[in-house]
């Protein structure tokens, strides 16, 4: 089993920033993709930002050159850096992790953006 623990979430005004992290625990092997996902109330989940195993990232046209998403592998985390944080950005902030035959998800984390 894998756990995913996401934190620092919380409330921002508009331009502000926040770093949020995902720490995996468990039955861990190797290097495995990761990536941030965002639900805003009344939307469908979304992916916000991905990295690969080595490293590469991509991210959902919204946050482009807002959001940079990086990992530590030895700590087996993964975070997201948000920058001029908007409204638009409000959601529950989750974090994914692939294995082989498997994926798993953290409990997720509040961000709320105010205007």
């Amino acid at each position: 089993q894998v756990q995913l623990v996401e934190s620092g979430g919380g409330l921002v005004q508009a331009g502000g920033s926040l770093r949020l992290s995902c720490a995996a625990s468990g039955s861990i092997f190797g290097i495995n993709p990761m990536a941030w996902y965002r639900q805003a109330p009344g939307n469908q989940r979304e992916v916000v930002a991905r990295i690969s195993s080595g490293g590469i990232a991509n991210y959902a046209d919204p946050v482009k050159g807002r959001f940079t998403i990086s990992r530590a592998n030895a700590k087996n985390t993964v975070y997201l850096q948000m920058n001029s944080l908007k409204p638009e950005d409000t959601g529950v902030y989750s974090c994914y992790l692939l294995t082989v035959g498997r994926s798993y998800w953290g409990q997720g984390t509040q961000v709320t953006v105010s205007s």
